[in-house]
């Protein structure tokens, strides 16, 4: 059989179907509430553009992204959603975002100010969102603005698409600070009537109706990320991460696996190195040495641990226990999918399933799986 160019490379699938059936889960969920989606980072590492296709089938029409580039991308696909840029209006850009109808989420008097002036410009209340920070110390108005966006608005009678803040502890729902910051929100949209609001990402939709108010914007939930911790995940995997075997071989008791020789073979042992590294966005810290475990790989639908550090282009695995079911050189070896969750694999390496997903950009072919399960390279 004749090589061909790719052949030698890992193949990431990811699973539209699933993205979609998400989404529709996720929008039960919120039923009194308008479910948009985030897909900032690149659709967290998955594709933007073929995963805002399938969003908007499935009947998402307002997106939130982080910067105008990811804006302006969108955009460029998709002439009539709403797009929301969360890190709201970079300074200067007024007419960047006006041009290409994208609506900044407002998070600071400076920006306000900015705003207000491109729309006394263009001569139109140009929509957009507006953030206040309740507890979290990151992007939004203070409180203690409250009375001056009043002023503006008053002057102006300019009124905001929507009223936004973010909790901190969502992922752990029975958190104290949750209770603070909804009462806070609470006190915030009271002077505001009239205006939908946001609060809850995937971890708030998850953790209680009392989030959910106007709109609700999940994002790790719809690429099967766990969003609570400690609980079962409800959401379908999306991701599938095969990386090729290269080499099998036989250790001995005593012999040391890897860099700085972190771990000794306490048993005979079969070692598989499989061609997937740091450089393929498989984090360094899943690696395993005599005083921790690491992460592992599933062979033949069975786990098999990581023994010695990941290194740049590969990893050393102990496949012992498999018995004859031994692998040959060239087959897929599974990182990430049925058996091992991104999760699972955040797990091991001491993250979380955000930074798995947004890691996923090395030496490999892509494909993506839509809804009637048909397969395209992507």
């Amino acid at each position: 059989m004749n090589a061909h160019i790719g052949q030698f490379s890992g193949r990431l699938t990811i699973d539209l179907g699933a993205i979609a059936r998400n989404w529709k889960g996720l929008d039960t969920i919120s039923a009194n509430s308008l479910t948009a989606a985030v897909v900032k980072a690149n659709a967290y590492g998955c594709g933007m553009e073929r995963v805002a296709a399938t969003l908007s089938h499935a009947g998402a029409q307002f997106f939130f992204v982080a910067t105008p580039d990811e804006g302006l991308t969108l955009r460029t696909q998709m002439p009539n959603a709403h797009i929301f840029i969360l890190n709201g209006l970079f300074a200067g850009a007024g007419k960047l975002y006006a041009q290409h109808n994208l609506m900044p989420v407002i998070n600071s008097l400076p920006m306000l100010d900015e705003w207000l002036a491109i729309c006394l410009e263009a001569g139109e209340a140009l929509p957009a969102g507006f953030q206040f920070d309740t507890g979290m110390n990151r992007l939004g108005f203070r409180l203690l603005d409250i009375s001056i966006v009043q002023s503006r608005i008053k002057e102006t009678g300019y009124l905001p698409q929507v009223i936004m803040s973010h909790l901190a502890c969502a992922d752990i729902p029975a958190h104290e600070k949750n209770n603070t910051q909804r009462a806070l929100f609470q006190s915030v949209i009271a002077q505001f009537p009239q205006i939908p609001a946001s609060l809850a990402n995937s971890a708030a939709i998850l953790g209680g109706r009392e989030n959910h108010f106007q709109m609700v914007r999940p994002g790790i939930s719809l690429y099967g990320g766990r969003a609570i911790q400690g609980r079962p995940n409800p959401m379908a995997g999306v991701v599938t991460l095969e990386m090729p075997l290269i080499q099998i071989r036989e250790a001995r008791t005593g012999e040391s696996v890897g860099y700085g020789a972190t771990q000794t073979l306490n048993r005979d042992s079969r070692l598989a190195i499989v061609g997937a590294g740091y450089s393929d966005g498989m984090l360094r810290s899943a690696s395993s040495s005599n005083a921790r475990s690491g992460g592992f790989v599933a062979i033949k639908g069975k786990l098999a641990p990581i023994l010695g550090r990941v290194s740049m282009d590969t990893i050393i695995v102990d496949i012992t226990e498999l018995g004859p079911a031994i692998p040959d050189p060239g087959e897929m070896i599974e990182i990430i999918g049925p058996n091992i969750s991104i999760d699972d694999l955040a797990d091991a390496s001491g993250t979380i399933g955000y930074e798995i997903l947004t890691s996923l950009h090395g030496r490999f072919n892509r494909f993506y799986r839509d809804e009637s399960g048909n397969l395209s390279e992507g």
